[in-house]
C-alpha cells in the first residue's frame, strides 16, 4: 500500500524544491501512483484551507515566505556570539522565521531592539531560517562625505571634494580605516553635530586615487550635483510605511503576474501576464494585463517623500552603483514587485485583436502577488528550448501566452513603423575593485523587445485615458527634426548614395527607408549615427505634441513610478480620474505642472550627463594601458577644432586635434559636415573607416587623444602642416551646389 506523506512532509518538500511544487511534482516525489492520489489532493486541499499553501494555478507555493528585502528587529546574539533578527511585519501562522545577520566589518554595531533594512537569503538550518545583510540601520540616517583624506599625527582630516564647501571634518585614530594621506575617501557623521570646532567623521570605504576608477562615479554624482543623501525626515517617512492593504483594491493575487527585469536588477516595478481573450468577437486575440508597483500610495502630495523624489526627478545609473529616486524601504522593498509578496499597484488590461491592435483598455487599483522574478536571459533560453528548473513549471501557462502577444504587437509596430535605429548599448563590466574588465555590446533579446512593447502600450492607454477624463498630466513629447538638421540629414544621405526627398511631411518611415537602404553597407553605421544626431531630445510637458519617434499621437510615461518622477504623476492623475482616493493629483501639483515638467527633464539631462561622463572616465581608465596601441574605428563627428572617432572595440569616443592632420591645411564645412585639404583636396567625412594610435588616455577629465593614422586604407602623411598661415579659403558655394562634387571626393578618397 502506497504511504501517504504527512502534512509537515509535504510542506517540507515544497520548501526544498519551489520549482516543482505541481501536484504531479509531488506526487513523482513520494512515489504516489492511482488512487493515492485521491488522497494526496486532498492533504494539499487542507493545507490550502489552512493556509499553509497557496494555489497558484497548477502549483502550490508556501504562504509563509519572506520578501527578498525586510524590517527586521534584531534580538539578541546566541551562546557562540552569533546575532539574530526577526521580521518586523509577519503574517504567517507558523513559527516566526529566525534570521542569522551576516554582518560585515564595516558595519556598525548592533545590539537587541535596534531595527534594520535587511536583504534576505534563504538557508534553512536548524537554528534559523534564513540570513540577512544590513542595507542600513533603521532610525539612523548619518551624512556622508566624500573627499581626500589628510593624515594628522593622531587621525586626520577629510577635505570635501563637493563644489564650494570649505568645511573640513576631522578623523579621530581609530577612526580612519586604514585611509592613507591623498587617498580618496567616503566617510560620515560619527557623533551628533557640534557646534564649535570642525565636525566629526569615520571613514567608511576607501576609494584609493582619486583618478583610479573605483572612485569615478562618486566623483560624478559630485561633480553635477546629484543629491544622493536622503535627508532624515524623508528616511524616516519611509520607515514609517506599512505594507498596502487590500481595502479599496482589486484583488489581483490569484493572477500569475511575473517580472522580467535585467539580472541584476534591485527593483521591480513592471509585471504582466497574458490571456486569450474570451470574447468569441476577438477569436485570436489578447488581453495583456500590465501592473506597475503603486508609489503612488506611499509618495503622497507635498510629503518630505514627495519633495525629495521631485528635486531627484529620476535615479541615476553607475556601471557600479545606483543614486535612487526612493529610499530603499521604498525602491527595494515596500514598491518593489517581489516574488511571492502582496504589493500594491495600477493595473491595466488591454484587449487586443490578433493583428495586435488595442481595441480597448480599463486601469484597475489592486493588490497583487508576482509568481516568479526572472531576467531576460533566463526567459529567452526557456523560449529558445532551454528552460531552467524555475521557467520550466511556466512555460505553458505564462511564458508561451506572452510571445504569442509580442508576435501580435510586433504585426502592430509594422504597421505603424517607429524610428528603427540600430544603435548597439555598450556595457561596463568591472571587478570587484571597480576596475573595467571588459566592455561589451547588449545583446538585443525578444524577451527585451516583448517587455518594451507591452510597457509602450500601456503608457499609450495611460496617455488615452487620461485625455479622454480631461485630466491635466505630463506627456513624454519628442518633436520631430528641425528643418536645419534635416538638411544636414541629406547632405550626408546624398554623400552615401542615398536620398531623402524633401517637399514631404516627415514620417519615421520615410528615415526607416533610409536606414534601410544603408543596412549591410560601408555606410550603415554612418547613416544610424546621423539620424540620431538630426533627432531633438525629448521631454516632459503639460500639453501633447506628439511622439515622432515612436510614431503615436500620445504618449505618457507610467511604468516606471520607482525611478522616474514623471511616472509618480501620471499615476495620481489616473488616481484623481477615477475616484480612487485623496492621494491623486493634488492642486499643487496641478497649478505647478510646467515647472515640474522642467524640474524633471532638466534632472533628466543631467543624470545622462552625468552616465556619460563616467563612461567615458571608465573606457579612459581602461585604455590608459593601451596608449601607443593601433585601433580601428570610424568617424563620428566633425569640428573646427578636430575629428572624433568611434572606436571599434570598446565605442570610446577619441578626438584627432586638426593640427595633428598631415601637412596641408583643412577647411572645416558645417553644412556638409567634413574637413577638406587645402592642396590634395582630400575629404575627411562622417563615417569614414580609420586607423589611429592611441596618443593619450585621461582617466581624470576621460578624454582620449588619437592620431590619424590611415583614411579608408590610405596612409595619411606625417608633419606638420605648411607654414602657420591659413591659405585662402576654396570657394564652396553653398551645400546644394557642392553635395555632387562632395560625393565625388569622397568616393575618389575611399580609392
Amino acid at each position: 500500500m502506497t504511504r501517504i506523506p504527512s502534512k509537515s512532509e509535504i510542506l517540507s518538500w515544497i520548501s526544498e524544491n519551489p520549482t516543482k511544487a505541481a501536484k504531479r511534482d509531488i506526487a513523482k516525489a513520494f512515489g504516489i501512483k492511482g488512487a493515492a492520489r485521491i488522497d494526496l489532493k486532498r492533504l494539499l486541499k487542507e493545507l490550502e484551507e489552512e493556509g499553509k499553501l497557496t494555489k497558484r494555478r497548477s502549483s502550490y507555493r508556501d504562504a509563509e515566505e519572506l520578501p527578498p528585502v525586510a524590517v527586521l528587529e534584531v534580538v539578541g546574539a546566541d551562546a557562540d556570539g552569533d546575532l539574530f533578527a526577526r521580521p518586523l511585519e509577519w503574517k504567517g501562522e507558523g513559527a516566526e522565521p529566525r534570521i542569522l545577520m551576516m554582518l560585515r566589518s564595516s558595519d556598525p554595531a548592533l545590539g537587541p531592539g535596534d531595527r534594520i533594512l535587511g536583504r534576505l537569503t534563504v538557508d534553512k538550518t536548524e537554528d534559523h531560517s534564513h540570513t540577512a545583510r544590513m542595507i542600513r540601520r533603521i532610525g539612523t540616517n548619518p551624512q556622508r562625505i566624500l573627499g581626500v583624506f589628510r593624515q594628522a599625527s593622531e587621525g586626520g582630516r577629510v577635505l570635501p571634494i563637493d563644489k564650494g564647501s570649505d568645511k573640513q571634518w576631522t578623523v579621530a585614530a581609530g577612526a580612519t580605516g586604514g585611509a592613507k594621506d591623498g587617498e580618496l575617501v567616503e566617510a560620515e557623521q560619527a557623533g551628533p553635530k557640534g557646534r564649535m570646532g570642525m565636525p566629526k567623521a569615520r571613514i567608511i570605504a576607501r576609494l584609493g586615487d582619486p583618478t583610479e576608477p573605483r572612485a569615478v562615479s562618486l566623483i560624478a554624482i559630485h561633480q553635477h550635483g546629484i543629491p544622493d543623501h536622503f535627508p532624515d525626515e524623508v528616511v524616516a517617512e519611509a520607515d514609517r510605511a506599512k505594507p498596502a492593504s487590500l481595502t479599496g483594491r482589486t484583488d489581483l493575487r490569484d493572477m500569475p503576474l511575473i517580472t522580467i527585469d535585467p539580472w541584476d536588477a534591485r527593483d521591480h516595478d513592471d509585471a504582466c501576464f497574458v490571456e486569450a481573450d474570451p470574447d468569441p468577437k476577438n477569436a485570436g486575440g489578447f488581453i495583456i494585463w500590465v501592473a506597475i508597483a503603486d508609489v503612488a500610495h506611499y509618495v503622497t502630495p507635498g510629503s518630505a517623500l514627495d519633495r525629495e523624489a521631485r528635486k531627484r526627478g529620476n535615479s541615476t545609473y553607475f556601471p557600479d552603483r545606483v543614486v535612487p529616486m526612493l529610499p530603499d524601504r521604498l525602491s527595494g522593498d515596500l514598491c518593489s514587485l517581489h516574488e511571492g509578496v502582496e504589493r500594491a499597484c495600477l493595473a491595466v488590461a488591454m484587449r487586443i485583436d490578433m493583428a495586435g491592435n488595442k481595441i480597448d483598455h480599463s486601469f484597475h487599483r489592486g493588490l497583487m502577488k508576482s509568481v516568479a522574478s526572472l531576467n531576460y536571459e533566463e526567459v529567452q533560453a526557456a523560449v529558445d528550448g532551454q528552460p531552467n528548473d524555475k521557467v520550466a513549471p511556466l512555460m505553458d501557462d505564462i511564458i508561451t501566452p506572452l510571445y504569442d502577444a509580442f508576435t501580435a504587437l510586433m504585426k502592430a509596430r509594422a504597421q505603424r513603423q517607429p524610428l528603427e535605429l540600430d544603435l548597439p548599448e555598450r556595457q561596463i563590466v568591472l571587478d570587484d575593485n571597480g576596475k573595467v574588465t571588459s566592455v561589451q555590446y547588449k545583446e538585443r533579446l525578444d524577451a527585451h523587445r516583448l517587455i518594451e512593447e507591452f510597457m509602450v502600450l500601456a503608457n499609450v492607454a495611460a496617455a488615452e485615458t487620461l485625455v479622454a477624463k480631461k485630466s491635466p498630466l505630463l506627456f513624454r513629447v519628442h518633436e520631430e527634426p528641425s528643418p536645419e538638421k534635416l538638411d544636414a540629414l541629406r547632405e550626408v544621405a546624398t554623400a552615401s548614395g542615398l536620398v531623402l526627398a524633401k517637399g514631404q511631411v516627415l514620417k519615421t518611415a520615410h528615415l526607416n527607408k533610409l536606414l534601410k537602404g544603408a543596412s549591410d553597407t560601408d555606410n550603415d553605421e554612418l547613416m544610424n549615427m546621423a539620424t540620431l544626431r538630426s533627432m531633438t531630445q525629448a521631454y516632459y510637458f503639460p500639453e501633447n505634441f506628439g511622439h515622432f519617434g515612436l510614431a503615436l499621437r500620445a504618449y505618457a510615461h507610467f511604468t516606471s513610478p520607482i525611478r522616474r518622477y514623471s511616472d509618480l504623476i501620471v499615476h495620481r492623475a489616473l488616481i484623481k480620474a477615477h475616484g480612487w482616493g485623496d492621494d491623486g493629483l493634488s492642486d499643487w501639483d496641478i497649478e505647478h505642472l510646467t515647472d515640474t515638467a522642467k524640474q524633471i527633464s532638466d534632472t533628466e539631462r543631467r543624470s545622462m550627463t552625468a552616465e556619460r561622463d563616467t563612461t567615458d572616465r571608465y573606457l579612459a581608465a581602461f585604455l590608459s594601458d593601451r596608449v601607443g596601441a593601433e585601433l580601428t574605428g570610424r568617424i563620428s563627428g566633425i569640428a573646427k577644432f578636430g575629428v572624433f572617432v568611434k572606436l571599434d572595440e570598446t565605442g570610446a569616443d577619441g578626438m584627432i586635434p586638426i593640427r595633428t592632420l598631415g601637412r596641408e591645411y583643412f577647411h572645416y564645412d558645417a553644412e556638409s559636415q567634413t574637413l577638406m585639404g587645402s592642396d590634395t583636396g582630400m575629404v575627411i567625412g562622417l563615417g569614414q573607416r580609420v586607423t589611429v594610435k592611441l596618443a593619450e588616455a585621461a582617466p581624470v577629465t576621460g578624454g582620449l587623444i588619437v592620431e590619424l593614422l590611415t583614411l579608408e586604407d590610405r596612409v595619411m602623411p606625417k608633419g606638420p602642416s605648411r607654414g602657420r598661415g591659413k591659405p585662402p579659403r576654396r570657394k564652396v558655394g553653398s551645400a546644394r551646389k557642392k553635395t555632387a562634387k562632395t560625393a565625388r571626393k569622397v568616393k575618389r578618397t575611399r580609392k
